[in-house]
């Protein structure tokens, strides 16, 4: 019989959690790629735990197993660091989280926890639902969001919120405008929540700005960065709260995997909730409600995605380069009524385009993978000369995705945004002769070529 006590067991895992923050303190060290190759994986773990293997295991095994009944008590009363079973957490998910924080408080000396999850949309929910509880002491709920979001989001705040929990969802139709967010915020708003840039649309707000707005008024800030990633923009540095990510896309860019990310600062704003929720949200968050609700991901899926980071910066480098060519093709084109892209000089809100897409590790602004175009339509032409564009399109693929190797093109209307209704279009600025591309890695003269000749089918 074992003669270790739960004592015994909470000292070893109050010594993991010293070593944990020492390699931490390391990785703060580190440049943006060594950080996105490494997390928090290293030299000591890879001989005790997993045989010296240079690369993360994929853990597929559902649960752990425990010495004693002591370290069994230690671990699942959360005094020490273990994963007991794969739907509360998996060394493989570990992996990914702990490189997912890093890479979002890069640069800085924030400190962040990560939740993976099954998919952006349950990143979404985990992170926004926390703030929905009932509390007498506070007006009826609500939630400000900008309009200018993911058919999706869209359609779990208007829906699920709203129409089946009576949720009073209040969208700000210029997410630019700091007056139109001023004005939807009050004392029963719960959070605010904002994507950046926009999906299709590729709009943007000033997340510092809205940031200080939401803290005046005791409520936190959650931005969808799933179309920057944290090469280009990280929210946490500029004072939101939570972030979330549809790690689905450009981090994992090879396609072969859906995935979500919540990444969350210590000690967020909030006017709800217990103070171990609001000084690490996301590993609270892991414990409890994501251990209740299990919206959590495989372990192939976390080191799938996992191994795609590791080349995140270059890939965003290269995408936003070719984008750039891309949008400035589009726009002189007569064929083309707009481009919307914020690297271009026509995009209407380029001062904080540049404040806030910059490729990390450089002095360079770079602008995403993203554009939104609208195909030049004969009045009631029922969007002929944009179908005949579309279906015209040969190498670039028809499809809903985004963040790709390879190119992608979407009519949002009739795919990502066609649930939500024209007046939910209308609400987002999604015409029914735009086009989203989401530029991959091929060259940009090939992706040229293949749009001239689905412009020449008009």
């Amino acid at each position: 019989m074992s003669k270790k006590d739960l004592k015994h067991w909470i000292k070893i895992g109050q010594e993991m959690i010293a070593d944990r923050q020492r390699r931490i303190e390391q990785a703060k060290n580190w440049k943006f790629d060594t950080v996105a190759t490494h997390g928090l994986y290293d030299l000591t773990q890879a001989l005790e735990m997993n045989n010296g293997s240079i690369m993360e295991p994929v853990y597929m095994s559902t649960a752990q197993a425990y010495e004693d009944s002591y370290h069994m008590e230690a671990g699942l009363s959360y005094q020490m660091p273990n994963w007991c079973y794969s739907r509360i957490a998996n060394p493989s998910t570990y992996f990914l989280e702990e490189t997912a924080a890093l890479l979002e408080t890069y640069g800085t000396d924030l400190q962040a926890s990560c939740v993976a999850t099954s998919s952006g949309m349950a990143a979404i929910r985990t992170a926004t639902e926390p703030f929905l509880i009932k509390d007498n002491s506070l007006p009826p709920i609500n939630i400000v969001a900008s309009a200018k979001v993911y058919g999706g989001t869209f359609q779990q705040f208007s829906v699920r919120r709203g129409q089946e929990q009576g949720i009073d969802i209040r969208w700000v139709t210029d997410p630019t405008d700091l007056n139109e967010w001023v004005e939807k915020i009050d004392a029963g708003t719960r959070f605010v929540y904002g994507e950046f840039p926009s999906n299709p649309s590729v709009d943007i707000f000033d997340i510092e700005a809205v940031a200080e707005l939401a803290h005046q008024n005791g409520i936190p800030l959650i931005v969808d960065s799933t179309c920057a990633s944290p090469a280009l923009t990280r929210p946490l540095t500029f004072g939101a709260d939570i972030v979330v990510q549809s790690a689905t896309k450009v981090m994992a860019a090879s396609g072969t995997t859906v995935v979500g990310l919540l990444i969350a600062k210590h000690n967020i704003v909030s006017k709800v909730g217990i103070d171990e929720m609001k000084a690490d949200f996301a590993t609270w968050t892991k414990f409890w409600p994501f251990r209740d609700n299990g919206p959590g991901l495989h372990a192939m899926g976390a080191i799938m995605t996992l191994n795609d980071i590791r080349t995140l910066r270059s890939r965003i480098a290269q995408m936003s380069d070719t984008a750039l060519i891309v949008s400035k093709f589009l726009e002189d084109h007569p064929k083309v009524d707009r481009v919307l892209y914020p690297g271009l000089e026509s995009y209407h809100a380029r001062d904080l385009s540049k404040k806030y897409l910059q490729l990390v590790d450089s002095d360079n602004n770079a602008y995403g993978y993203m554009l939104m175009i609208e195909i030049k339509e004969a009045r009631d032409s029922e969007n002929i000369n944009t179908r005949k564009f579309y279906d015209g399109l040969n190498m670039i693929w028809r499809a809903t995705d985004l963040g790709r190797v390879k190119t992608v093109a979407t009519m949002n209307a009739i795919s990502t945004h066609q649930q939500q209704g024209e007046e939910g279009r209308a609400l987002a600025s999604i015409k029914p002769n735009a086009v989203r591309i989401a530029v991959g890695v091929e060259h940009p003269d090939d992706i040229i070529t293949d749009l001239e000749n689905g412009l020449n089918q008009i």
